[in-house]
C-alpha cells in the first residue's frame, strides 16, 4: 500500500489565528506538514524561530510564497493584505487557505476565484464555525424536519463590551469597512455565513449600522466613517416566507447570551451560549483533549414542538456530538489531494456570496433601503 503523501505547509502571520486555529490542526492532519511559518518581527516571548526550532523561518510573505518546498500557504494576515498575498501564491502554484474574513470585496472574490480555477489550484476560506456543535444541531432539526416550515431564524453574536479597544491594539481595532475589517465583516461574516449555508442567497436585505457605546445610527451622511460596533440585518426570502436576524452587539447585558431562535410551524429551536471549542483553545487545551467541543448538559437548547395532543411541549434538546474544527482540517487536507473544487469545505466562490450580502447590509445601512443583494 502506497504511503500517504503529504504537503508542505507554509503559515503566514504568527498571531492568535496562527497558533490558535491553525498550526495545531495542521499537526493533527496526517497529510499536512507543517512545513515553515513567517513571523514579520521575531521577540522574546512570541518568537516563531524560538517556538519551532526545527521548522524554516521568514520574516516576508515573499519568501514562503517563492518556495518551492511549499505545497500549501495559509493566510493569517490582516484582511486587508488577503487579496495580493493570495493572488500571488496562486500564481506561484500554491494551494491557498485564507482566513475570515476572506477579502474586502465580492469583485475581488470573484477575481481569486476565477485565478485559482485557471491554476487548478484550492482556494478555501477558513469559515470554522460552520463546524460549531449548536449550529450543526440546527442543520440536524432543519434535516430532520422538527421545527416545520421555519418562518423565524434569529442568529446573535452578542457581548457585554461598553469600553473599545484602543486603536491599534489589534489589527481588528484599526482596519475600516473599505478594509474588511470592523464588526460587520469580523462577527457578521460568520453569522451570515451560517445563513447562507442554511438557506442561499435572500431577495432583499435590509441593514443597521450602530454605534451601541455612542449611542448612534451610522447612516449616509457623512458619519459612516466613524465604524459601527454593532449590527441588525434583515434577511428576506420571498418563496420560502422567511425573515432572518443577524445581530452582533457589545451592550447586551445578559447572564446567558442569545445564539439562536428559530422558528417554525411545527416547533421552535431556543439555544445561548457560544460553541465551546474557541474558549477551550485559547485556555491551552488541545482537540485531543477528552470531550473536547462537547457541551455540557446545562447548555443544551430547548425545543418546543406541538404534540399529538395538539398541545406545545418544551423539553430539552441535546447538542449534537461535535465535529470538531478537525473536521474542517480532514476536508480541506483531502480537497488539497483531489485538486477539486467540489470538496473544499469552503469554496471561495461561496465566500463571494456571503459578501455580496454583506456588501447589501452596508449599502442598506447608508441609504436606508432595501437592498437586493
Amino acid at each position: 500500500m502506497a504511503a500517504e503523501k503529504q504537503y508542505n505547509v507554509g503559515i503566514i502571520g504568527y498571531g492568535l489565528s496562527a497558533k490558535v486555529f491553525h498550526i495545531p490542526f495542521i499537526q493533527l492532519t496526517s497529510s499536512l506538514k507543517l512545513h515553515s511559518l513567517v513571523q514579520r518581527t521575531p521577540k522574546p516571548g512570541n518568537s516563531a524561530p524560538e517556538d519551532y526550532p526545527d521548522l524554516k523561518h521568514y520574516t516576508a510573505a515573499e519568501d514562503v510564497i517563492a518556495d518551492p518546498d511549499v505545497d500549501v500557504v495559509v493566510l493569517c494576515t490582516p484582511p486587508n493584505t488577503h487579496y495580493p498575498l493570495t493572488r500571488s501564491a496562486l500564481l506561484n502554484n500554491k494551494h491557498v487557505l485564507v482566513e475570515k474574513p476572506f477579502v474586502p470585496t465580492s469583485k475581488e472574490a470573484d477575481e481569486l476565484t476565477a485565478l485559482a480555477r485557471q491554476q487548478n489550484r484550492v482556494l478555501c476560506v477558513y469559515q470554522n464555525r460552520r463546524w460549531d456543535s449548536d449550529f450543526l444541531t440546527v442543520q440536524h432539526l432543519l434535516k430532520e424536519d422538527k421545527l416545520g416550515r421555519i418562518v423565524e431564524f434569529e442568529t446573535h453574536f452578542d457581548r457585554l463590551r461598553l469600553t473599545a479597544p484602543a486603536k491599534g491594539s489589534t489589527w481588528k481595532a484599526g482596519l475600516k469597512m473599505d478594509e474588511a475589517g470592523g464588526v460587520l465583516y469580523d462577527l457578521g461574516s460568520h453569522l451570515i455565513d451560517q445563513v447562507y449555508v442554511l438557506f442561499g442567497m435572500p431577495d432583499w436585505v435590509t441593514g443597521r449600522l450602530v454605534h451601541q457605546r455612542e449611542g448612534r445610527i451610522v447612516t449616509g451622511d457623512g458619519s459612516e466613517e466613524q465604524e459601527p460596533d454593532s449590527i441588525t440585518a434583515i434577511l428576506s426570502y420571498k418563496d420560502k416566507g422567511l425573515l432572518v436576524f443577524v445581530r452582533a452587539g457589545v451592550a447586551c447585558v445578559e447572564t446567558r447570551q442569545m445564539r439562536f431562535w428559530v422558528r417554525g410551524t411545527k416547533g421552535s429551536y431556543h439555544k445561548s451560549g457560544l460553541d465551546p471549542q474557541e474558549d477551550h483553545l485559547r485556555g491551552g487545551g488541545s482537540a485531543t483533549d477528552k470531550g473536547f467541543g462537547k457541551e455540557p448538559e446545562d447548555r443544551f437548547g430547548r425545543l418546543c414542538v406541538v404534540g399529538e395532543d395538539g398541545k406545545v411541549e418544551d423539553q430539552v434538546c441535546p447538542t449534537v456530538e461535535p465535529e470538531t474544527y478537525l473536521k474542517f482540517y480532514d476536508l480541506f487536507a483531502k480537497a488539497v489531494a483531489s485538486g477539486k473544487e467540489e470538496d473544499v469545505p469552503v469554496p471561495a466562490s461561496q465566500a463571494a456570496q456571503v459578501l455580496r450580502i454583506i456588501e447589501a447590509v452596508r449599502q442598506s445601512g447608508k441609504t436606508g433601503s432595501e437592498v437586493a443583494p
